[in-house]
């Protein structure tokens, strides 16, 4: 659900993008399918969550969320550091977020056509909506945490998510703080070896 940091983990190369986003809708074999440059998008996307998952900082905001949406905790922290991200003032300001997030549609829409069909239609709303820019805001947070439970298999209500995420603001911030730079060397450092393989 980290749009906003895989398009950004993406390091401005639009075949990386491209497997990035769509590695969630790629299931199996069918990787085998798209160019060399998009099947590392693929792999990289792969690599920064089995790093998230794994970061003490991600767990640690994960459990304030476990109480109430148990093995969905990960997922909220998720959208979670993407506001963050969206409102570090080392990587964004509101204006060059905005850019960001329309260079990002336009980069994915000349690759339209490869999409998983998944993907294609989610995608139109991603742009009209300018998901990538609403998660600076907080009421873009709170129409992440919707979403998220409306595609769930058994959640109901993200009402709560919404409360642990403003009770616990400066505690999450501080969490991001520690996760996030460890993970964009990370993905530097993982795309060169995929570039090296």
């Amino acid at each position: 659900m980290n749009f906003l940091a895989h398009a950004y983990l993406s390091f401005d190369r639009p075949d990386i993008l491209a497997g990035n986003m769509i590695s969630d809708f790629v299931k199996g074999k069918k990787k085998f399918g798209y160019t060399t440059g998009i099947q590392k998008g693929i792999a990289l996307h792969r690599d920064i969550d089995a790093f998230t998952d794994e970061h003490p900082a991600t767990r640690a905001g994960a459990d304030l969320f476990r109480p109430v949406y148990r093995l969905y905790g990960p997922a909220f922290i998720d959208v979670t550091f993407d506001h963050f991200l969206a409102n570090d003032p080392g990587i964004f300001t509101e204006e060059s977020l905005f850019d960001f997030s329309q260079q990002v549609y336009q980069t994915l829409e000349r690759q339209y056509a490869i999409f998983p069909e998944k993907f294609q239609g989610m995608f139109p709303y991603m742009k009209s909506q300018n998901w990538l820019f609403f998660y600076r805001q907080r009421s873009g947070i709170a129409r992440s945490f919707e979403g998220l439970v409306r595609r769930s298999a058994w959640l109901t209500d993200s009402g709560p998510a919404f409360e642990i995420f403003e009770s616990h603001y400066t505690r999450l911030q501080d969490l991001y703080n520690q996760f996030f730079p460890a993970l964009k060397a990370y993905a530097a450092g993982r795309l060169l070896q995929l570039d090296g393989e």
